[in-house]
């Protein structure tokens, strides 16, 4: 696709975000299972549900514009999830892997968080309101998931980690 438009940068950012999202539909339950905390696995089970609403938002903004959300790899996500990935193959302390693993998660939020609030605002400007309250609702979510990861860690799991190296 050609970005002689506003527009098509709008869908070709779209794009983008369904491919994220579709990446983390599965990169998510691994993460899940790879944490050690209970709080840390719920967080991502709840998170794992609101991508696939992140999902059914996405598809309905590409069936008022009568575009298909395909045909766009986010190698942004691409590269963030192959990261996780390797966290998840370290071996190490469960509190420390799971510092790890609220790493790798905030930079996947933080990364969505810039995108969602960028096509917000395009959806925005071209005038695609319903678009524009679909892609805050979404940006709202990520950003209560980033809030939530913070807490995570704050409240204990960086703590325990820093124990862990204490004791070594």
């Amino acid at each position: 696709m050609s970005l002689d438009s506003l527009h098509d940068l709008y869908v070709t950012e779209l794009k983008d975000l369904h491919s994220a999202e579709r990446q983390l539909l599965k990169a998510l339950p691994r993460m899940a299972k790879a944490a050690e905390s209970p709080d840390l696995r719920t967080a991502f089970e709840t998170h794992l549900k609101e991508t696939e609403k992140h999902v059914e938002r996405l598809d309905r903004i590409f069936r008022e514009l009568d575009k298909k959300g395909t045909g766009k790899k986010c190698v942004g996500m691409e590269g963030l999830v192959e990261e996780g990935k390797e966290m998840m193959q370290e071996e190490g302390e469960a509190a420390v892997l799971d510092a790890a693993l609220i790493a790798a998660a905030q930079r996947v939020e933080h990364y969505e968080i810039a995108a969602y609030g960028t096509t917000r605002n395009f959806a925005e400007l071209l005038g695609y309101s319903e678009a524009a309250r679909l892609l805050q609702q979404t940006l709202d979510e990520e950003e209560a998931t980033d809030r939530k990861l913070t807490e995570l860690a704050e409240a204990g799991i960086n703590s325990a980690a820093v124990a862990v190296g204490a004791e070594a």
